[in-house]
């Protein structure tokens, strides 16, 4: 199990890492393409203002020139003067007549901070600043859109890696499912042959009545019992509306005779019977369960308390022990198959007692509270209808 978890582990951080890298690349390969549209964006500004300063000099324009200005691309261009006063627009739709002039000194401070200005200047031949020109442009629509491009590749990556996930959990779990089964059929069927041969037997035995005769016969059924649970975990059980309080009463009772002397139970049930759907073979194994993992805490030395408290639409049933505690890092892990503290067990106890709870019966399990070398308690949450 632990070679398992630790495969698992590693292949977890290899996609992590590769998805990282992948990202790494994307963004890079993105930030890359974005410079170089953006510099070729630029050489045709510097171009554009070329061609202005050539018909600033020679107002009769060559054919050169004039094509150059007559192509000024799709980015939005003012012209100012020294004073930042607007001489010229282009690629802005804008209408003087219906539109406020502060709308577009206001559109100039936002295209100003897109890009740096192109500086276009003219001295005559007597060396006088003739022309003193500032040319901003923004970015093309297309170099907008690409700066979302990266936005769009992650939240693929992100939808992508979440679809991964969720079949990958569903393929598991239903694996899982596959192999509880399979192990539940698997169980059932050796036990049986061997109970149906040794009831047989006691049935003959039973003509000589001695007390060994009554305990072996008890723990046959017992045996019966967990042939019948395990057939019960393959297939989706009946619930049947009965009371619950006298379950809860036999599997403590079973569990407080084979237990260790040092062991305080206190058990605290509602003096009236309480009636809800559930499979009283299922429920038992899962109290057992609990309550085995409580003195195996207590290392056969504490208190184990049992306590039902019935609600309007609902019951909560607590286990509580005085153990050791669970270590918080494990408590995400303590519901998963094969997870175990023991040096010996597979680890099925509990992943168990949450399938039969909350798949077979709708209800829920959870630590209700756990403390270092306090002990821990377990919340059973079944619904009255």
């Amino acid at each position: 199990m632990k070679l398992s978890n630790n495969f698992n582990f590693k292949a977890k951080n290899t996609w992590l890492i590769f998805a990282f890298i992948l990202v790494i690349l994307i963004l890079w390969n993105t930030n890359a393409l974005f410079d170089s549209l953006s510099l070729q964006e630029r050489s045709k500004m510097e171009l554009w203002a070329m061609a202005q300063k050539e018909y600033i000099k020679n107002p009769s324009l060559s054919n050169l020139t004039f094509e150059v200005l007559q192509r000024s691309g799709t980015n939005p261009i003012i012209q100012v003067d020294e004073f930042d006063k607007i001489i010229e627009i282009r690629n802005i739709d804008w209408d003087n007549k219906k539109q406020d002039s502060i709308q577009l000194y206001n559109l100039l401070y936002e295209i100003k901070k897109e890009n740096d200005p192109i500086i276009i200047k003219y001295k005559n031949d007597q060396g006088e600043l003739v022309i003193n020109q500032k040319l901003y442009y923004g970015n093309s629509s297309i170099l907008k859109k690409l700066q979302y491009y990266p936005l769009a590749l992650l939240l693929i990556i992100f939808l992508f890696g979440s679809v991964l996930y969720f079949v990958l959990k569903t393929s598991r779990v239903a694996e899982q499912n596959r192999l509880w089964t399979a192990m539940a059929k698997e169980t059932a069927h050796q036990l049986g042959t061997p109970l149906s041969s040794m009831m047989g037997w006691i049935s003959l035995l039973k003509e000589k009545e001695s007390l060994p005769i009554k305990e072996i016969e008890k723990d046959i059924k017992r045996l019966n019992l967990i042939s019948e649970r395990f057939s019960k975990v393959g297939s989706i059980p009946n619930l049947e509306s009965q009371e619950i309080n006298s379950v809860i009463e036999q599997t403590t009772s079973y569990l407080k005779k084979r237990s260790s002397e040092h062991i305080l139970f206190e058990i605290k049930l509602p003096q009236k019977e309480v009636i809800l759907p559930f499979n009283s073979q299922l429920i038992s194994w899962t109290l057992e369960n609990l309550i085995k993992n409580g003195i195996d805490a207590m290392k056969g030395k504490g208190r184990l308390s049992v306590q039902m408290i019935e609600q309007k639409s609902k019951v909560e049933i607590y286990i509580c022990d005085s153990g050791s505690g669970i270590k918080d890092e494990l408590l995400p892990s303590i519901f998963n198959p094969g997870f175990t503290t023991k040096e010996r067990g597979w680890g099925l106890g509990l992943s168990l007692a949450k399938r039969i709870v909350e798949d077979f019966h709708n209800g829920k399990i959870i630590v209700n509270k756990n403390k270092q070398s306090q002990g821990t308690c377990f919340q059973i949450l079944l619904n009255k209808s």
